[in-house]
Protein backbone atom coordinates (compact mmCIF):
# COMPACT_ATOMS: atom_id res chain seq x y z
CA UNK A 1 0.00 0.00 0.00
CA UNK A 2 1.51 3.00 -1.08
CA UNK A 3 1.62 6.01 1.07
CA UNK A 4 -0.44 9.36 0.55
CA UNK A 5 1.39 12.65 -1.65
CA UNK A 6 1.07 14.74 1.59
CA UNK A 7 3.10 11.90 3.68
CA UNK A 8 5.09 10.46 0.69
CA UNK A 9 6.66 13.84 -0.22
CA UNK A 10 6.91 15.83 3.13
CA UNK A 11 10.52 17.51 3.50
CA UNK A 12 13.34 15.55 4.94
CA UNK A 13 15.23 18.97 5.45
CA UNK A 14 15.20 22.59 5.66
CA UNK A 15 16.20 23.15 2.27
CA UNK A 16 12.99 21.41 0.32
CA UNK A 17 10.14 23.31 2.86
CA UNK A 18 8.40 24.99 0.07
CA UNK A 19 8.19 28.79 0.56
CA UNK A 20 9.01 29.68 4.45
CA UNK A 21 12.66 30.03 3.74
CA UNK A 22 12.90 32.88 6.65
CA UNK A 23 12.03 30.09 8.91
CA UNK A 24 13.84 27.29 7.78
CA UNK A 25 16.77 29.33 7.73
CA UNK A 26 16.85 30.60 11.39
CA UNK A 27 16.43 27.46 12.79
CA UNK A 28 18.98 26.17 10.28
CA UNK A 29 21.66 28.62 11.60
CA UNK A 30 20.78 28.41 15.62
CA UNK A 31 21.78 24.36 15.46
CA UNK A 32 24.76 24.79 13.23
CA UNK A 33 26.06 27.64 15.60
CA UNK A 34 24.60 25.86 18.86
CA UNK A 35 21.93 28.63 19.78
CA UNK A 36 18.88 26.44 19.86
CA UNK A 37 16.50 28.37 22.04
CA UNK A 38 14.58 26.02 24.40
CA UNK A 39 10.84 26.91 23.09
CA UNK A 40 8.84 28.07 19.75
CA UNK A 41 6.36 29.20 18.67
CA UNK A 42 5.03 28.17 14.92
CA UNK A 43 2.12 30.26 13.84
CA UNK A 44 0.16 30.18 10.43
CA UNK A 45 -2.36 28.60 8.36
CA UNK A 46 -3.21 24.68 8.02
CA UNK A 47 -0.98 23.10 5.66
CA UNK A 48 1.83 25.28 5.41
CA UNK A 49 4.53 23.13 6.97
CA UNK A 50 4.20 23.83 10.93
CA UNK A 51 4.51 20.27 12.21
CA UNK A 52 6.67 19.55 9.27
CA UNK A 53 9.59 22.47 10.48
CA UNK A 54 8.84 21.14 13.95
CA UNK A 55 10.07 17.30 12.38
CA UNK A 56 12.70 18.93 10.99
CA UNK A 57 14.01 20.69 13.78
CA UNK A 58 14.05 17.36 15.71
CA UNK A 59 15.50 15.46 12.87
CA UNK A 60 18.26 18.02 12.81
CA UNK A 61 18.99 17.71 16.64
CA UNK A 62 19.24 14.05 16.97
CA UNK A 63 20.55 12.82 13.56
CA UNK A 64 23.25 10.39 13.37
CA UNK A 65 25.29 12.55 11.61
CA UNK A 66 24.93 15.56 13.49
CA UNK A 67 27.93 17.70 13.61
CA UNK A 68 29.32 16.94 9.82
CA UNK A 69 31.01 20.04 8.20
CA UNK A 70 28.81 19.12 5.05
CA UNK A 71 25.18 19.34 6.75
CA UNK A 72 25.48 22.81 7.98
CA UNK A 73 22.48 22.18 10.36
CA UNK A 74 20.38 20.41 8.17
CA UNK A 75 19.08 16.53 8.86
CA UNK A 76 21.04 13.71 6.39
CA UNK A 77 16.75 12.53 6.57
CA UNK A 78 18.06 8.73 5.34
CA UNK A 79 19.57 7.42 8.88
CA UNK A 80 17.98 5.52 11.42
CA UNK A 81 16.69 8.16 13.92
CA UNK A 82 16.10 10.77 10.86
CA UNK A 83 13.58 8.29 9.05
CA UNK A 84 12.10 7.39 12.57
CA UNK A 85 11.16 10.72 13.09
CA UNK A 86 9.64 11.69 9.95
CA UNK A 87 7.96 8.55 9.30
CA UNK A 88 6.42 9.82 13.23
CA UNK A 89 7.37 6.11 14.66
CA UNK A 90 7.66 6.10 18.42
CA UNK A 91 11.00 8.01 19.66
CA UNK A 92 12.47 8.23 23.21
CA UNK A 93 13.48 11.63 22.20
CA UNK A 94 10.81 12.99 19.99
CA UNK A 95 7.28 13.43 21.74
CA UNK A 96 4.32 14.84 19.66
CA UNK A 97 1.42 15.27 21.47
CA UNK A 98 -2.34 16.69 19.91
CA UNK A 99 -3.20 19.73 22.47
CA UNK A 100 -6.72 18.87 20.91
CA UNK A 101 -7.32 15.42 23.13
CA UNK A 102 -4.76 16.34 25.59
CA UNK A 103 -5.52 20.00 26.79
CA UNK A 104 -6.17 19.62 30.62
CA UNK A 105 -3.91 20.33 33.66
CA UNK A 106 -3.40 16.90 34.13
CA UNK A 107 -2.26 16.38 30.88
CA UNK A 108 0.33 19.16 31.06
CA UNK A 109 1.53 17.97 34.20
CA UNK A 110 2.36 15.17 33.31
CA UNK A 111 4.61 16.88 30.34
CA UNK A 112 5.99 18.61 32.69
CA UNK A 113 7.10 15.61 34.37
CA UNK A 114 8.32 13.58 31.86
CA UNK A 115 10.30 16.66 30.56
CA UNK A 116 12.61 15.76 33.30
CA UNK A 117 13.55 12.83 32.42
CA UNK A 118 16.89 13.28 30.22
CA UNK A 119 17.82 12.29 26.89
CA UNK A 120 18.95 8.52 25.83
CA UNK A 121 22.11 9.95 24.80
CA UNK A 122 24.47 12.89 25.91
CA UNK A 123 24.75 14.23 22.13
CA UNK A 124 20.92 14.22 21.68
CA UNK A 125 17.79 16.55 22.75
CA UNK A 126 14.17 15.97 24.22
CA UNK A 127 11.91 17.42 21.49
CA UNK A 128 8.06 17.98 22.45
CA UNK A 129 5.97 18.85 19.87
CA UNK A 130 2.68 19.94 20.63
CA UNK A 131 -0.08 20.70 17.92
CA UNK A 132 -3.43 22.71 17.62
CA UNK A 133 -1.50 24.42 21.42
CA UNK A 134 -4.12 27.12 20.65
CA UNK A 135 -6.64 24.36 22.41
CA UNK A 136 -4.39 24.03 25.97
CA UNK A 137 -7.09 25.58 28.91
CA UNK A 138 -5.57 28.17 30.95
CA UNK A 139 -4.82 26.23 33.64
CA UNK A 140 -2.55 23.62 31.60
CA UNK A 141 -0.56 27.08 30.36
CA UNK A 142 0.03 27.97 33.95
CA UNK A 143 0.89 24.60 34.71
CA UNK A 144 3.80 24.51 31.68
CA UNK A 145 4.54 27.89 32.74
CA UNK A 146 8.25 27.15 35.00
CA UNK A 147 9.28 24.79 32.91
CA UNK A 148 9.07 27.16 29.85
CA UNK A 149 10.88 29.55 32.07
CA UNK A 150 13.27 27.16 33.56
CA UNK A 151 13.89 24.10 31.47
CA UNK A 152 15.64 21.05 31.98
CA UNK A 153 19.38 20.68 30.08
CA UNK A 154 18.41 19.77 26.20
CA UNK A 155 15.33 19.89 26.24
CA UNK A 156 13.12 21.71 23.32
CA UNK A 157 9.41 22.49 23.47
CA UNK A 158 7.67 23.45 19.99
CA UNK A 159 4.31 24.93 19.42
CA UNK A 160 2.19 24.61 16.68
CA UNK A 161 -1.14 27.04 16.26
CA UNK A 162 -3.19 28.30 14.14
CA UNK A 163 -4.38 30.71 16.43
CA UNK A 164 -2.06 32.55 18.04
CA UNK A 165 -4.44 35.23 19.53
CA UNK A 166 -5.97 32.93 21.52
CA UNK A 167 -2.71 31.95 23.32
CA UNK A 168 -2.12 35.57 23.76
CA UNK A 169 -5.32 35.90 25.35
CA UNK A 170 -4.87 33.18 27.51
CA UNK A 171 -1.46 33.21 28.49
CA UNK A 172 0.51 36.30 27.83
CA UNK A 173 3.37 35.38 29.78
CA UNK A 174 3.92 32.24 27.85
CA UNK A 175 4.91 34.26 24.54
CA UNK A 176 7.50 36.07 26.33
CA UNK A 177 9.53 33.12 26.65
CA UNK A 178 9.09 31.47 22.98
CA UNK A 179 10.57 32.21 20.02
CA UNK A 180 7.44 33.08 17.75
CA UNK A 181 7.87 32.71 13.75
CA UNK A 182 4.89 33.70 11.42
CA UNK A 183 4.47 31.25 8.29
CA UNK A 184 3.35 32.13 5.39
CA UNK A 185 0.44 31.15 2.89
CA UNK A 186 1.50 29.15 0.08
CA UNK A 187 0.82 30.98 -3.16
CA UNK A 188 -1.12 29.79 -6.00
CA UNK A 189 2.17 29.60 -8.14
CA UNK A 190 4.24 27.84 -5.90
CA UNK A 191 1.71 25.34 -5.11
CA UNK A 192 1.33 24.69 -9.15
CA UNK A 193 5.10 24.42 -8.98
CA UNK A 194 5.26 21.78 -6.58
CA UNK A 195 2.46 19.81 -7.84
CA UNK A 196 4.18 19.92 -11.16
CA UNK A 197 7.51 18.59 -9.43
CA UNK A 198 5.54 15.94 -7.90
CA UNK A 199 3.41 14.91 -10.46
CA UNK A 200 6.46 14.14 -12.54
CA UNK A 201 8.51 12.26 -9.92
CA UNK A 202 5.09 10.13 -9.90
CA UNK A 203 5.24 9.69 -14.41
CA UNK A 204 1.49 11.31 -14.39
CA UNK A 205 0.47 13.86 -17.32
CA UNK A 206 -1.26 16.82 -16.23
CA UNK A 207 -2.85 19.91 -17.54
CA UNK A 208 -1.43 23.66 -16.43
CA UNK A 209 -5.21 24.97 -15.87
CA UNK A 210 -5.87 21.69 -14.04
CA UNK A 211 -2.91 22.42 -11.57
CA UNK A 212 -4.52 25.88 -11.37
CA UNK A 213 -7.62 24.72 -10.39
CA UNK A 214 -6.00 22.83 -7.60
CA UNK A 215 -3.89 25.29 -6.47
CA UNK A 216 -7.12 27.89 -5.95
CA UNK A 217 -8.94 25.12 -4.35
CA UNK A 218 -6.08 24.54 -1.45
CA UNK A 219 -6.52 27.82 -0.66
CA UNK A 220 -2.93 28.68 0.25
CA UNK A 221 -2.26 24.85 1.71
CA UNK A 222 0.40 22.86 0.27
CA UNK A 223 -1.03 19.73 2.28
CA UNK A 224 -4.81 20.39 1.16
CA UNK A 225 -3.39 20.36 -2.15
CA UNK A 226 -1.36 17.15 -2.08
CA UNK A 227 -4.72 15.43 -0.92
CA UNK A 228 -6.67 17.30 -3.60
CA UNK A 229 -4.16 15.74 -6.00
CA UNK A 230 -4.54 12.38 -4.66
CA UNK A 231 -8.13 12.57 -4.85
CA UNK A 232 -8.62 13.35 -8.33
CA UNK A 233 -6.33 10.41 -9.36
CA UNK A 234 -8.15 8.55 -7.45
CA UNK A 235 -10.77 8.97 -10.05
CA UNK A 236 -10.37 6.34 -12.57
CA UNK A 237 -7.57 4.04 -12.91
CA UNK A 238 -5.45 5.94 -14.58
CA UNK A 239 -5.05 8.83 -16.73
CA UNK A 240 -3.59 12.25 -16.39
CA UNK A 241 -4.99 14.94 -14.66
CA UNK A 242 -7.42 17.16 -16.89
CA UNK A 243 -9.73 19.93 -16.20
CA UNK A 244 -12.60 17.67 -16.37
CA UNK A 245 -11.19 15.40 -13.70
CA UNK A 246 -10.75 17.80 -11.14
CA UNK A 247 -14.20 19.34 -12.03
CA UNK A 248 -15.69 16.27 -11.64
CA UNK A 249 -13.47 14.58 -8.82
CA UNK A 250 -13.20 18.24 -6.87
CA UNK A 251 -17.21 19.39 -7.06
CA UNK A 252 -15.91 22.61 -8.85
CA UNK A 253 -18.18 24.92 -11.12
CA UNK A 254 -17.32 25.59 -14.63
CA UNK A 255 -16.24 28.87 -15.41
CA UNK A 256 -18.93 29.23 -18.01
CA UNK A 257 -21.58 29.43 -15.38
CA UNK A 258 -19.95 32.16 -13.63
CA UNK A 259 -19.75 33.82 -17.03
CA UNK A 260 -22.98 33.64 -17.86
CA UNK A 261 -24.56 35.10 -14.72
CA UNK A 262 -21.82 38.05 -15.31
CA UNK A 263 -23.42 38.60 -18.91
CA UNK A 264 -26.70 38.41 -17.26
CA UNK A 265 -25.84 41.04 -14.74
CA UNK A 266 -24.03 43.55 -17.00
CA UNK A 267 -26.45 43.25 -19.62
CA UNK A 268 -29.76 43.96 -17.23
CA UNK A 269 -31.08 40.87 -17.72
CA UNK A 270 -33.07 40.63 -14.39
CA UNK A 271 -35.65 38.36 -15.27
CA UNK A 272 -33.18 35.43 -16.49
CA UNK A 273 -31.45 35.29 -13.54
CA UNK A 274 -33.76 33.15 -11.47
CA UNK A 275 -33.81 30.42 -13.94
CA UNK A 276 -30.06 30.39 -14.26
CA UNK A 277 -29.70 30.12 -10.49
CA UNK A 278 -32.29 27.70 -10.16
CA UNK A 279 -30.67 25.54 -12.61
CA UNK A 280 -27.44 25.20 -10.48
CA UNK A 281 -29.92 24.15 -7.79
CA UNK A 282 -31.10 21.42 -9.58
CA UNK A 283 -27.51 20.16 -10.62
CA UNK A 284 -27.23 20.13 -6.65
CA UNK A 285 -24.29 22.85 -6.72
CA UNK A 286 -23.09 24.23 -3.06
CA UNK A 287 -24.27 27.98 -3.23
CA UNK A 288 -21.49 29.07 -0.97
CA UNK A 289 -19.37 28.30 -4.15
CA UNK A 290 -21.23 30.13 -6.10
CA UNK A 291 -20.59 32.82 -3.86
CA UNK A 292 -16.90 31.94 -4.07
CA UNK A 293 -16.60 32.14 -7.37
CA UNK A 294 -18.34 34.89 -8.07
CA UNK A 295 -16.45 36.90 -5.62
CA UNK A 296 -13.38 35.87 -7.86
CA UNK A 297 -14.56 36.93 -11.18
CA UNK A 298 -15.45 40.66 -9.62
CA UNK A 299 -12.44 40.68 -8.33
CA UNK A 300 -10.76 39.76 -11.73
CA UNK A 301 -12.90 41.83 -13.59
CA UNK A 302 -12.01 45.10 -11.34
CA UNK A 303 -8.04 44.40 -11.85
CA UNK A 304 -8.76 44.27 -15.77
CA UNK A 305 -11.00 47.58 -15.20
CA UNK A 306 -7.91 49.35 -13.26
CA UNK A 307 -5.41 48.09 -15.88
CA UNK A 308 -4.00 45.18 -14.01
CA UNK A 309 -3.78 41.18 -14.66
CA UNK A 310 -4.88 38.92 -12.50
CA UNK A 311 -2.21 36.14 -13.31
CA UNK A 312 -4.15 33.44 -11.28
CA UNK A 313 -6.52 32.63 -13.67
CA UNK A 314 -6.15 30.38 -16.41
CA UNK A 315 -5.49 32.09 -19.87
CA UNK A 316 -8.91 31.42 -21.60
CA UNK A 317 -11.06 33.25 -18.52
CA UNK A 318 -8.62 36.06 -18.52
CA UNK A 319 -9.80 36.22 -22.16
CA UNK A 320 -12.99 36.45 -21.69
CA UNK A 321 -13.14 38.97 -18.68
CA UNK A 322 -11.01 41.38 -20.88
CA UNK A 323 -13.65 41.47 -24.09
CA UNK A 324 -16.06 42.28 -21.16
CA UNK A 325 -13.86 44.71 -19.51
CA UNK A 326 -15.44 48.11 -21.02
CA UNK A 327 -19.49 46.47 -20.09
CA UNK A 328 -19.31 47.37 -16.00
CA UNK A 329 -17.29 50.82 -14.82
CA UNK A 330 -14.60 50.10 -11.81
CA UNK A 331 -16.89 51.72 -9.27
CA UNK A 332 -19.80 49.74 -9.95
CA UNK A 333 -17.65 46.59 -9.71
CA UNK A 334 -16.66 47.73 -6.83
CA UNK A 335 -20.44 48.74 -5.69
CA UNK A 336 -20.71 44.57 -6.30
CA UNK A 337 -17.67 43.18 -4.41
CA UNK A 338 -18.98 45.87 -1.01
CA UNK A 339 -22.68 44.21 -1.05
CA UNK A 340 -21.02 40.42 -1.70
CA UNK A 341 -18.73 41.28 1.18
CA UNK A 342 -21.55 42.81 3.46
CA UNK A 343 -23.99 39.57 2.92
CA UNK A 344 -21.43 36.85 3.13
CA UNK A 345 -21.57 36.49 7.08
CA UNK A 346 -25.55 36.77 6.67
CA UNK A 347 -25.28 34.17 4.24
CA UNK A 348 -23.32 31.43 5.81
CA UNK A 349 -26.10 31.17 8.47
CA UNK A 350 -28.82 31.69 6.30
CA UNK A 351 -31.59 29.01 6.05
CA UNK A 352 -32.56 30.16 2.61
CA UNK A 353 -29.47 30.63 0.14
CA UNK A 354 -30.47 30.64 -2.81
CA UNK A 355 -33.22 33.82 -2.11
CA UNK A 356 -30.22 35.31 -1.19
CA UNK A 357 -28.03 34.48 -3.60
CA UNK A 358 -30.77 35.48 -6.35
CA UNK A 359 -31.96 38.84 -4.68
CA UNK A 360 -28.15 39.75 -4.85
CA UNK A 361 -27.21 38.98 -8.59
CA UNK A 362 -30.80 40.78 -9.05
CA UNK A 363 -29.12 43.85 -7.40
CA UNK A 364 -26.31 43.49 -9.50
CA UNK A 365 -28.69 43.80 -12.52
CA UNK A 366 -30.27 46.42 -11.07
CA UNK A 367 -27.56 48.77 -9.95
CA UNK A 368 -28.26 51.37 -12.65
CA UNK A 369 -30.90 52.67 -11.45
CA UNK A 370 -29.76 53.65 -7.62
CA UNK A 371 -28.59 56.95 -7.89
CA UNK A 372 -25.28 57.96 -6.08
CA UNK A 373 -24.96 60.48 -3.19
CA UNK A 374 -21.75 61.60 -4.57
CA UNK A 375 -23.33 62.75 -7.65
CA UNK A 376 -26.35 64.45 -6.12
CA UNK A 377 -24.14 66.67 -4.09
CA UNK A 378 -22.15 67.62 -6.72
CA UNK A 379 -25.14 68.82 -8.68
CA UNK A 380 -25.64 70.74 -5.89
CA UNK A 381 -22.49 72.37 -5.80
CA UNK A 382 -23.06 73.56 -9.95
CA UNK A 383 -25.31 75.97 -8.70
CA UNK A 384 -27.61 75.44 -11.49
CA UNK A 385 -31.06 74.12 -12.33
CA UNK A 386 -30.07 71.04 -14.18
CA UNK A 387 -30.35 67.41 -12.58
CA UNK A 388 -27.25 65.92 -10.95
CA UNK A 389 -25.22 64.12 -13.57
CA UNK A 390 -27.59 60.68 -14.59
CA UNK A 391 -25.61 57.43 -14.15
CA UNK A 392 -24.55 55.58 -17.38
CA UNK A 393 -27.69 54.16 -18.95
CA UNK A 394 -27.48 52.22 -22.31
CA UNK A 395 -31.36 51.21 -22.70
CA UNK A 396 -33.02 54.24 -21.33
CA UNK A 397 -33.15 57.72 -23.03
CA UNK A 398 -31.62 61.03 -21.25
CA UNK A 399 -32.84 64.45 -21.37
CA UNK A 400 -30.00 66.49 -22.20
CA UNK A 401 -28.86 69.56 -19.70
CA UNK A 402 -29.93 72.71 -20.42
CA UNK A 403 -26.72 74.58 -20.45
CA UNK A 404 -25.52 72.06 -23.23
CA UNK A 405 -28.61 72.86 -25.28
CA UNK A 406 -27.86 75.55 -28.42
CA UNK A 407 -29.42 78.98 -28.05
CA UNK A 408 -32.89 78.61 -29.12
CA UNK A 409 -34.30 81.13 -31.81
CA UNK A 410 -36.71 84.09 -31.12
CA UNK A 411 -40.30 82.46 -30.61
CA UNK A 412 -42.94 84.33 -33.21
CA UNK A 413 -46.11 84.61 -31.18
CA UNK A 414 -49.70 84.64 -33.32
CA UNK A 415 -52.05 86.83 -31.74
CA UNK A 416 -55.06 84.36 -32.87
CA UNK A 417 -53.89 81.68 -31.57
CA UNK A 418 -53.66 80.82 -27.34
CA UNK A 419 -51.61 78.09 -26.44
CA UNK A 420 -53.08 76.17 -23.43
CA UNK A 421 -50.16 75.64 -20.77
CA UNK A 422 -48.86 72.54 -20.26
CA UNK A 423 -49.58 70.15 -17.62
CA UNK A 424 -46.95 70.07 -14.77
CA UNK A 425 -44.36 67.33 -15.29
CA UNK A 426 -43.62 65.17 -12.51
CA UNK A 427 -39.89 65.57 -11.56
CA UNK A 428 -37.31 63.11 -9.07
CA UNK A 429 -36.70 64.22 -5.83
CA UNK A 430 -33.04 64.62 -6.94
CA UNK A 431 -34.34 67.60 -9.72
CA UNK A 432 -36.06 69.34 -6.49
CA UNK A 433 -33.83 69.29 -4.76
CA UNK A 434 -31.34 70.63 -7.71
CA UNK A 435 -34.19 73.44 -7.70
CA UNK A 436 -34.63 73.72 -3.86
CA UNK A 437 -30.93 74.51 -3.80
CA UNK A 438 -30.52 76.80 -7.00
CA UNK A 439 -33.07 78.88 -5.75
CA UNK A 440 -32.10 79.16 -2.20
CA UNK A 441 -28.42 80.31 -3.57
CA UNK A 442 -29.72 82.52 -6.21
CA UNK A 443 -32.59 84.50 -3.53
CA UNK A 444 -30.60 87.93 -2.99
CA UNK A 445 -30.06 88.56 0.72
CA UNK A 446 -32.24 90.92 2.23
CA UNK A 447 -31.10 94.70 1.85
CA UNK A 448 -29.82 96.22 5.81
CA UNK A 449 -32.27 99.11 7.08
CA UNK A 450 -30.47 102.47 6.63
CA UNK A 451 -28.63 103.13 9.99
CA UNK A 452 -31.01 105.97 10.30
CA UNK A 453 -34.31 104.31 9.61
CA UNK A 454 -32.67 101.96 12.47
CA UNK A 455 -32.27 104.67 14.72
CA UNK A 456 -35.71 106.32 14.18
CA UNK A 457 -37.61 103.45 15.38
CA UNK A 458 -35.88 102.56 18.57
CA UNK A 459 -38.30 105.51 19.96
CA UNK A 460 -40.91 105.23 21.21
CA UNK A 461 -39.95 101.27 22.39
CA UNK A 462 -43.07 99.07 21.12
CA UNK A 463 -46.06 97.55 23.44
CA UNK A 464 -45.73 94.58 25.10
CA UNK A 465 -48.70 92.89 23.09
CA UNK A 466 -46.46 93.67 19.95
CA UNK A 467 -43.42 91.72 21.50
CA UNK A 468 -45.72 89.17 22.41
CA UNK A 469 -46.91 88.84 19.18
CA UNK A 470 -43.55 88.80 17.87
CA UNK A 471 -41.85 86.42 20.45
CA UNK A 472 -42.30 82.96 18.18
CA UNK A 473 -40.33 84.83 15.40
CA UNK A 474 -37.74 86.04 17.53
CA UNK A 475 -36.75 82.44 18.96
CA UNK A 476 -37.48 80.93 15.51
CA UNK A 477 -34.56 83.44 14.08
CA UNK A 478 -32.54 81.86 16.72
CA UNK A 479 -33.12 78.45 16.39
CA UNK A 480 -32.19 79.26 12.69
CA UNK A 481 -28.64 80.95 13.01
CA UNK A 482 -27.50 77.44 14.88
CA UNK A 483 -28.51 78.35 18.47
CA UNK A 484 -30.93 75.28 18.99
CA UNK A 485 -30.81 75.20 22.69
CA UNK A 486 -30.49 78.52 23.15
CA UNK A 487 -33.91 78.94 21.43
CA UNK A 488 -35.50 75.88 23.60
CA UNK A 489 -34.60 78.00 26.43
CA UNK A 490 -35.92 81.07 24.99
CA UNK A 491 -39.60 78.69 24.34
CA UNK A 492 -40.09 78.94 28.21
CA UNK A 493 -39.27 82.98 28.64
CA UNK A 494 -42.16 85.29 28.46
CA UNK A 495 -41.78 88.86 27.82
CA UNK A 496 -43.19 90.80 31.35
CA UNK A 497 -42.68 94.20 30.80
CA UNK A 498 -40.98 97.31 28.55
CA UNK A 499 -39.80 99.87 29.96
CA UNK A 500 -40.02 103.43 28.93
CA UNK A 501 -36.05 103.38 28.36
CA UNK A 502 -36.17 100.80 25.85
CA UNK A 503 -35.67 97.76 28.68
CA UNK A 504 -37.32 94.00 28.19
CA UNK A 505 -38.15 92.29 31.39
CA UNK A 506 -38.32 89.03 30.54
CA UNK A 507 -39.53 85.77 33.11
CA UNK A 508 -40.24 82.16 33.13
CA UNK A 509 -42.64 79.85 35.04
CA UNK A 510 -40.84 78.45 38.38
CA UNK A 511 -42.88 75.10 38.18
CA UNK A 512 -40.58 74.77 35.17
CA UNK A 513 -37.38 74.33 36.92
CA UNK A 514 -35.00 72.39 33.79
CA UNK A 515 -35.46 75.47 31.91
CA UNK A 516 -35.43 77.49 34.77
CA UNK A 517 -31.29 76.55 35.45
CA UNK A 518 -30.67 76.95 31.96
CA UNK A 519 -31.68 80.39 31.62
CA UNK A 520 -29.60 81.20 35.11
CA UNK A 521 -26.51 79.31 33.61
CA UNK A 522 -26.59 80.99 30.28
CA UNK A 523 -27.83 84.37 31.42
CA UNK A 524 -25.79 85.86 29.49
CA UNK A 525 -25.46 83.78 26.38
CA UNK A 526 -29.08 84.23 26.01
CA UNK A 527 -29.83 87.72 26.32
CA UNK A 528 -27.07 88.49 23.61
CA UNK A 529 -29.18 86.36 21.47
CA UNK A 530 -32.37 87.62 22.05
CA UNK A 531 -30.88 91.49 21.43
CA UNK A 532 -29.55 90.36 17.86
CA UNK A 533 -32.45 88.52 16.33
CA UNK A 534 -35.22 90.90 18.19
CA UNK A 535 -33.96 93.48 16.21
CA UNK A 536 -33.60 91.88 13.10
CA UNK A 537 -37.49 90.36 13.08
CA UNK A 538 -39.16 93.54 15.02
CA UNK A 539 -36.79 96.17 13.78
CA UNK A 540 -36.52 98.02 17.29
CA UNK A 541 -33.57 97.50 20.11
CA UNK A 542 -35.04 96.44 23.15
CA UNK A 543 -32.08 95.49 25.91
CA UNK A 544 -33.31 92.20 27.27
CA UNK A 545 -33.12 91.62 31.46
CA UNK A 546 -33.87 88.28 32.69
CA UNK A 547 -35.45 87.96 36.11
CA UNK A 548 -34.48 85.06 38.21
CA UNK A 549 -37.15 85.02 40.63
CA UNK A 550 -40.38 86.22 38.16
CA UNK A 551 -42.58 83.96 37.45
CA UNK A 552 -44.38 84.82 34.01
CA UNK A 553 -47.91 85.49 34.49
CA UNK A 554 -49.12 83.86 31.03
CA UNK A 555 -47.23 81.27 30.67
CA UNK A 556 -49.90 79.84 28.56
CA UNK A 557 -49.78 76.40 30.30
CA UNK A 558 -46.88 75.14 29.03
CA UNK A 559 -46.36 71.78 30.17
CA UNK A 560 -42.80 70.43 31.33
CA UNK A 561 -41.38 68.00 29.37
CA UNK A 562 -38.08 65.68 29.04
CA UNK A 563 -35.73 66.34 26.25
CA UNK A 564 -35.44 63.17 24.96
CA UNK A 565 -32.74 61.71 21.94
CA UNK A 566 -34.48 62.17 19.49
CA UNK A 567 -35.49 66.14 20.41
CA UNK A 568 -31.43 66.41 20.72
CA UNK A 569 -31.19 64.81 17.38
CA UNK A 570 -33.60 67.26 15.77
CA UNK A 571 -31.84 70.44 17.46
CA UNK A 572 -28.64 69.34 15.64
CA UNK A 573 -30.52 69.01 12.62
CA UNK A 574 -31.88 72.25 13.07
CA UNK A 575 -28.71 73.97 13.71
CA UNK A 576 -26.76 72.00 10.70
CA UNK A 577 -29.55 73.09 8.09
CA UNK A 578 -29.82 76.65 9.19
CA UNK A 579 -26.22 76.94 8.42
CA UNK A 580 -26.85 75.12 4.85
CA UNK A 581 -29.15 76.08 2.58
CA UNK A 582 -28.39 73.19 0.12
CA UNK A 583 -28.17 70.61 2.74
CA UNK A 584 -31.93 72.22 4.01
CA UNK A 585 -33.08 71.61 0.48
CA UNK A 586 -31.89 68.00 0.43
CA UNK A 587 -33.67 66.86 3.67
CA UNK A 588 -36.81 68.17 2.42
CA UNK A 589 -36.46 66.48 -0.59
CA UNK A 590 -34.88 63.58 0.10
CA UNK A 591 -36.59 63.09 3.68
CA UNK A 592 -33.02 62.56 4.93
CA UNK A 593 -32.42 61.31 8.42
CA UNK A 594 -29.23 62.29 10.96
CA UNK A 595 -27.92 59.21 11.69
CA UNK A 596 -24.19 60.42 13.46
Amino acid sequence: MSLALARKYRPRNFATVAVQSHVANTLKGAIARGRVAHGYLLCGPRGTGKTTLARVLAMALNCERRGEPELQGEPCGFCSSCDRIWSGSTSLDVVEIDAASNRGVDDARELRERAMYAPSGDDRYKVYIVDEAHMLTREAWNTLLKVLEEPPPRVVFVFATTEPQKIAQMAAPVLSRLQRFDLKRIGPVEIRERLAIVLADEHVEFEEEALGMIARAADGGLRDALSLTDQVLSLGESGAVTTERVRAALGLIPDDEFLALLDLVTERRAAELFPAVQRLADAGVDFTLILNGLGDLLRAQLAIALGGTPTELPERLRAALAERAGRVSAGDLLRMLHALLEMEPIFRRSGQPQLMLETLLVRFALLDRTVELEEVLRGFGEGTRDDPPPRRVTAESRVASAHALPPAPPAVVAPAIERAPAPPIPRPATQQVAQAAAAAQMAPPPAPAPRAERTARIAPPPSLDTVLEQWTDVGEMIRRNGRGMVAQAVQWLRPLEVTPHGGLILGYAPSNDTWARAAESARADILAAIQGCFEGVTGFSLRAHAESAVAAPDADGIPTRRITAHDVQKERLDALTARDPLLEAAVLALDLELRD
